[in-house]
């Protein structure tokens, strides 16, 4: 499959809203869209994030404020895919880290720059042709070329459901060259050394 990959920047954050308004994922319902919010840069714990219109408004901020991070696919003119990837030490005060990453070793070596990938929404009718990994092999290639020295990623051990597995399978992960580290209760922790 033919795709463009975008590094996320403001003159996107039109394009990167309206996949999430029309991208069905979730339950499917407009209300629960998630907008990928809670994994950023932010320390977004003040924030109402109770609907989707406040979502919609601390995202569209935090693009605007290089706060959110990551990559959008393009089929044609078409984003399809979204993957939100980020300095790992700037995103511990983040919502998500801190509702879901409790176990999650945050002692890194300070000469060791980590770049996470925390999450994947590929538009339904798109699943299963390679997006995932071909925004996966572009945020190791940035991550290289901007100095890093680990790209790491945060699957769970069984799958649960689309919903709940929105960090991607491990398959994809070893299939790029990823190698479990540690794992944790629910997770396994995914490394790939650049």
């Amino acid at each position: 499959m033919n795709l463009e990959i975008k590094k996320l920047v403001l003159e996107l954050a039109e394009e990167y809203l309206r996949f999430f308004d029309t991208t069905p994922h979730s339950t499917n319902q407009a209300e629960h869209r998630c907008y990928c919010v809670c994994w950023c840069a932010a320390n977004c714990e003040l924030e109402n994030f109770s609907n989707a219109e406040d979502r919609r408004m601390a995202v569209e901020r935090y693009v605007k404020e290089n706060q959110m991070k990551g990559y959008l696919a393009y089929w044609g003119n078409r984003a399809v895919g979204w993957c939100n990837a980020n300095t790992k030490s700037d995103c511990y005060e983040c919502r998500s880290w801190r509702m879901f990453m409790g176990e999650i070793n945050t002692e890194e070596p300070p000469e060791r720059k980590v770049k996470s990938v925390f999450c994947f929404a590929i538009a339904p009718e798109m699943r299963g042709k390679g997006i995932a990994r071909q925004l996966l092999e572009r945020v190791c290639e940035d991550a290289k070329a901007d100095g890093f020295d680990i790209v790491e990623a945060y699957p769970n051990k069984e799958f649960i459901n689309t919903e709940d597995d929105f960090m991607g399978p491990i398959q994809l992960y070893k299939r790029l060259g990823f190698s479990e580290c540690y794992e944790t209760e629910k997770k396994f922790v995914m490394r790939k050394e650049l």
